[in-house]
């Protein structure tokens, strides 16, 4: 609820701030443009000359949370807005900073804005880290296939089983080209696979150091119990979501996305496609970890090593989840779902199992 004096809407880009004040007492509007400067300083003196208290929002975006955490350490309420929850006029088609400053502070008086989590810097940091692993992965992907289509362009087809493999590496070593751009086409490209994945690698490790011993660790053993989810996967679920507790075994599904779009009116009633909304991330590496649901449940020695280091409660809700969504498959398989709606039910159930084990006390 709203019960500062002044409302402050910012549209906040790279170089330069266009900031927007209304004052309730008078409804006087004051308006300026400013430079971000180090550690937002001119943002900051200027909103102190307003009248006070005063409380500030701007569009959660690219120029990150620095912002919103120097007005929290002046003791500024802030809320950071998520952009596709602002709620515009169909009819307005002028937009410029000026107008989205001013909106930002009418909705802010209101109290008409849905607000994003600011993550620590802690959870910045680590979210950093693993959303670099998965840049690494598609980029490593994507110069495996230009280097395996180089390859087929001049005939070489390798049939000796998977790809990118020991055997795999001998048998591209004993291919060569008899011209030169050709023949440094194909050194490049190897060069560069070797060099994405030996990075690969390297991130890796420091991704499992860092899980190893973190403020995210026990949510990280937990989520491990569950089939699929390895540490990668986990400590990446774990600094995404950050705070498991603003979400309930129902909401985590909508917040990821995994929940059907509805266009209903009157007496009809039509569900779509999901809505795609919220965390893409968290959203990603919960549909992969669907798809490992789908062989046959057996407790090997990687999955009882993981469950060794996590609580015995964590441990029988996980062996519970991992039956219910192998029985799920196996229901999905029997009624004949294509495999990706499949996929899409069974990751919205693991987002809540997920939730369950994250708010478990230990």
């Amino acid at each position: 609820m709203f019960t500062e004096r002044t409302s402050v809407g910012l549209d906040v880009h790279a170089r330069s701030v266009r900031a927007s004040a209304i004052d309730t007492a008078t409804g006087e509007l004051f308006e300026q443009t400013l430079s971000p400067g180090e550690d937002y300083r001119p943002v900051m003196d200027w909103i102190a000359r307003l009248p006070g208290p005063v409380a500030v929002t701007y569009e959660a975006g690219p120029t990150g949370f620095g912002l919103a955490r120097s007005l929290a350490g002046a003791g500024i309420r802030c809320v950071v807005a998520a952009p596709s929850k602002i709620n515009r006029a169909p009819g307005d088609r002028v937009k410029t900073d000026a107008r989205d400053a001013r909106l930002l502070a009418r909705l802010l008086r209101v109290d008409d804005l849905a607000g994003v989590v600011v993550p620590t810097i802690e959870q910045e940091s680590a979210r950093d880290l693993v959303r670099l692993r998965f840049d690494n992965r598609s980029d490593l992907m994507s110069a495996r296939h230009r280097l395996g289509k180089l390859l087929l362009r001049h005939g070489h087809v390798y049939a000796g089983g998977r790809a990118w493999t020991g055997a795999h590496e001998q048998w591209m070593n004993s291919i060569r080209f008899t011209h030169s751009g050709t023949r440094i086409a194909f050194a490049e490209s190897r060069e560069l696979v070797t060099h994405l994945q030996a990075r690969r690698d390297r991130l890796d490790a420091q991704i499992g150091l860092l899980a190893a011993d973190c403020s995210f660790t026990p949510v990280v053993r937990r989520l491990c119990c569950l089939r699929g989810i390895a540490t990668l996967t986990g400590f990446a679920l774990a600094v995404e979501i950050g705070d498991w507790t603003r979400f309930t075994g129902s909401s985590i599904g909508a917040f990821c996305g995994l929940t059907p779009s509805e266009h209903s009116s009157g007496g009809t009633r039509r569900q779509g496609g999901i809505t795609k909304a919220g965390n893409t991330h968290a959203r990603r590496l919960l549909v992969e970890s669907a798809w490992l649901h789908k062989p046959r449940y057996v407790v090997g020695r990687v999955l009882q090593e993981r469950w060794n280091t996590a609580p015995p409660a964590a441990r029988e809700r996980a062996d519970l989840a991992n039956r219910r969504l192998h029985h799920r498959w196996t229901q999905f398989d029997a009624r004949g779902k294509k495999h990706t709606v499949a996929t899409t039910a069974i990751a919205r159930e693991i987002a809540g199992w997920c939730w369950s084990l994250a708010t478990l006390e230990d």
